[in-house]
């Protein structure tokens, strides 16, 4: 074991320094090193410094790791904690996401303030969203809302919620339980009607293939079952082109050695949607993904795609 401190690279959010900091925690755990053998590096990413237009306007998922993964690459980071939803299904040559930690519950929440769930909304309320999925699938629920984008840190939307300029917003349950916020929620809801984005509630780590010291290292905080079902999510996304420009929710659930996915296609309008579950061998996660991905698209066909461009 290196002598000097492992650098664990992050972006700046209350958040990511959350998720960081359990990364951290759990490798001091499993190696029974002092806190001084980590050193928490923050980075700004493009993402967090543009937040007045959505993620689809400005790049997508790569916003929030390119500068990161710059600096993994050049070897001034030992690993890159992130939320794995963020993550493109593609990552840089040489780069690989080699650990996720416990999975967090993969639902979404309601933080009201007119209403507490979405069905309950007035007419013609307005609710704020930066998720393409998430708008797409309150469209579908209630055509006759206004989903407004919505970007900002937690308490910045929550802020902007409090001011009344939405009724509602909707936020990742996780990120909630990891901040302690578990008390603005106001309805949870039901990932086989609400899917939630392949990956939500996880945090991975990358890190440099053929790196075998921070191998080492990551090994024994890597919790298998969260490997396998978000490398199986990552597959189907990576099948569809899947980005922050397209609505796709999905969610996988291991049972002894099996896994079964559940995904969801649906226009950004909320009108047209295709649903598929599969089922298989949990060291089959990642073709699984791809062929639940590949059959799904089949049976759109090219023409329900035209609204995602």
């Amino acid at each position: 074991m290196q002598t000097k401190p492992f650098r664990i690279g992050t972006r700046g959010s209350p958040l990511a320094l959350a998720q960081a900091n359990e990364a951290r925690d759990r490798l001091m755990a499993a190696h029974g090193l002092p806190e001084e053998m980590f050193e928490i590096v923050v980075l700004s990413t493009k993402g967090d410094r543009i937040t007045d237009r959505s993620l689809s306007e400005i790049g997508g998922k790569g916003l929030f790791t390119e500068e990161l993964e710059e600096k993994l690459s050049s070897g001034d980071l030992d690993i890159a904690v992130h939320s794995s939803k963020d993550m493109p299904t593609t990552l840089p040559e040489g780069l690989c996401l080699s650990a996720y930690l416990p999975r967090e519950d993969i639902r979404d929440a309601v933080v009201g303030r007119t209403a507490p769930k979405l069905i309950d909304l007035p007419h013609g309320a307005t609710v704020g969203s930066s998720s393409l999925r998430r708008q797409a699938l309150i469209r579908r629920m209630r055509p006759d809302i206004s989903v407004i984008t919505f970007r900002g840190l937690v308490d910045t939307r929550l802020r902007k919620l409090n001011e009344g300029q939405v009724d509602a917003t909707l936020l990742a349950l996780a990120g909630l339980k990891r901040l302690g916020k578990v008390e603005v929620i106001t309805d949870i809801l039901d990932p086989d009607t609400f899917p939630p984005a392949p990956a939500q509630g996880a945090i991975c780590i990358e890190s440099r293939i053929g790196d075998t010291v921070t191998d080492a290292l990551l090994a024994p905080i890597n919790d298998i079952r969260t490997y396998d079902t978000v490398s199986c999510e990552r597959a189907f996304l990576g099948a569809l082109d899947g980005s922050c420009r397209t609505p796709i929710g999905g969610y996988a659930v291991c049972e002894g050695d099996q896994i079964r996915l559940h995904g969801l296609i649906i226009t950004p309008d909320g009108r047209s949607q295709h649903a598929i579950t599969i089922d298989g061998h949990r060291r089959d996660a990642v073709a699984l993904g791809t062929r639940a991905g590949q059959d799904i698209r089949a049976r759109a066909g090219t023409s329900f795609f035209d609204s995602w461009s």
